[in-house]
């Protein structure tokens, strides 16, 4: 049977943000100073558009930024300036997770991860303050408050789970409010937001917290994984999967922005799943489910900040082979997965999205206009353990001129898919360079030239999809006099 879609490209157009390129992930402060880590995020901004990025662990220990030196405190801004000094230097500007206790400040000894960030709230809610207004000060004094009114200063990382936040609700409102006095005291335009919660959680709690204290919350931002609640290794990912609803991220993005109360939203993490291992993230199945959550939650979202941007994180232990289900878009080697071609795809897209006709349960269609090039964006997608197979997809396109050219680009099982190479090589654990460099030819992006049919103002072509696949087919046009601007 075939799965047939139709656009009108004399129809209004809706504008596609492109939210998800806003702002990108990556683990923890200290690899930010490694230069495997920044080559790989200077490509990610070259070729994906990402323009911030978000880590944890700012104010974590091993960062220097306060510590206890011979019973005294001891500040060292220096490491931090480093990695604000190489995003500047590459065009890319920092959302700032404030987090986490600096041990001099503690109230506790509970930490996270293999690096032992400490989760507890501080001792004297002052003395942190103290170390906000001094550490923005400095950046202010640094970069220029024409810089820093560019930057995001959220407040903590998922504050509602124990693993993160050993205080009650109202000990993050607490935190919240003498973060947020500290820095709007620098200068008051700077932009400060939360709750930074999992699972979309206390909106309303903290809008509500903030309007009878009078403080302000210049955005909101949350996490979703589709895996929700936290998933941990170990944990059946395939099960949590299977019974996450196909359009969740989208749903929650929608209740996000119905409780944002008019403030920009923000969801500074998301990814497939939040288990730190899952095989699905190196496969094509990733690419195609990142297509349609990232294409489906741009209406409802100011940026989508997908976790993470690179395979060098270690919240649990440094992994060693190429393609162990790691969070990020790019391997430990820098060779691009499946997804990262989905990005580099999404990156191409104009700003102007046509409606489409046709609903099919796992194949779902996009029209997108840029200039004189239209392209037609499609994804077969179906969680696991759900019927999925090839489809065979008619696209119609009305009100068109004669196309100039036609090309098609897959990510599927047999195109873009670098861990199907590394599989056929014996899986080596430690890849020797050409053996990298064979990686990095898998992984490309193959254009080639598409078969349609022209009449009567209609543009006709077809394409077979495979399970868990992106196509995009890209058409050019010379514009006509009358179409002032557009393509059709």
């Amino acid at each position: 049977m075939t799965v047939a879609f139709m656009s009108r490209l004399s129809a209004p157009s809706a504008p596609l943000k492109h939210a998800w390129e806003h702002t990108v992930g990556s683990g923890r402060a200290l690899v930010a100073l490694r230069a495997d880590w920044q080559a790989q995020l200077r490509r990610c901004h070259d070729e994906l558009g990402f323009r911030h990025v978000r880590f944890h662990a700012l104010l974590a220990d091993e960062m220097g930024t306060l510590v206890s030196h011979q019973k005294e405190p001891l500040y060292s801004f220096f490491n931090a300036d480093r990695i604000w000094d190489f995003l500047l230097s590459i065009g890319m500007r920092p959302f700032v997770e404030l987090g986490f206790m600096p041990d001099i400040l503690a109230s506790g000894r509970q930490t996270v991860f293999q690096y032992r960030s400490n989760v507890t709230p501080p001792a004297d809610y002052e003395a942190w303050a103290g170390l906000i207004r001094r550490l923005v000060g400095h950046w202010v004094e640094r970069y220029g408050i024409a810089e820093v009114r560019q930057w995001f200063f959220e407040v903590w990382n998922e504050p509602n789970l124990p693993m993160f936040w050993t205080g009650t609700q109202d000990d993050y409102f607490t935190l919240y409010r003498h973060t947020a006095q500290a820095i709007k005291g620098i200068d008051g335009s700077l932009r400060i937001g939360g709750p930074a919660t999992a699972m979309t959680a206390w909106i309303d709690e903290l809008l509500d917290y903030c309007e009878q204290h009078r403080l302000p919350v210049d955005f909101i931002s949350t996490h979703i994984y589709p895996t929700d609640p936290l998933g941990f290794e170990g944990a059946d990912t395939e099960e949590l999967l299977a019974n996450s609803p196909r359009d969740l991220l989208r749903d929650r993005a929608r209740f996000v922005r119905d409780h944002a109360r008019d403030r920009p939203v923000y969801f500074t993490e998301w990814n497939i799943s939040s288990n730190q291992r899952n095989p699905y993230r190196d496969g094509p199945f990733a690419a195609a489910y990142a297509a349609k959550c990232a294409l489906e939650t741009d209406p409802f979202v100011d940026g989508y900040s997908f976790w993470t941007f690179t395979d060098i994180f270690d919240e649990e232990a440094f992994p060693s082979i190429p393609f162990h289900g790691g969070f990020g878009l790019l391997n430990l080697y820098g060779v691009p997965k499946p997804v990262y071609r989905t990005f580099q795809l999404l990156h191409r897209l104009g700003s102007e999205r046509l409606p489409v006709e046709g609903t099919h349960e796992t194949v779902d269609a996009w029209v997108v206009r840029n200039g004189r090039t239209i392209t037609v964006l499609l994804t077969n997608h179906a969680q696991p353990r759900h019927a999925i197979v090839t489809q065979h997809v008619e696209i119609r396109l009305t009100d068109a001129s004669v196309p100039l050219t036609a090309s098609i680009e897959r990510i599927d099982e047999d195109h873009a898919n670098p861990r199907r190479r590394w599989r056929e090589m014996g899986k080596p654990e430690y890849p020797s360079h050409s053996q990298v460099e064979q990686l990095e030819e898998a992984s490309r992006l193959v254009k080639e030239p598409l078969d349609l049919f022209y009449e009567a103002g209609t543009i006709r072509f077809d394409v077979d999809l495979p399970p868990h696949a992106v196509v995009a087919v890209t058409l050019t046009f010379v514009p006509e006099p009358s179409d002032a601007g557009g393509v059709a």
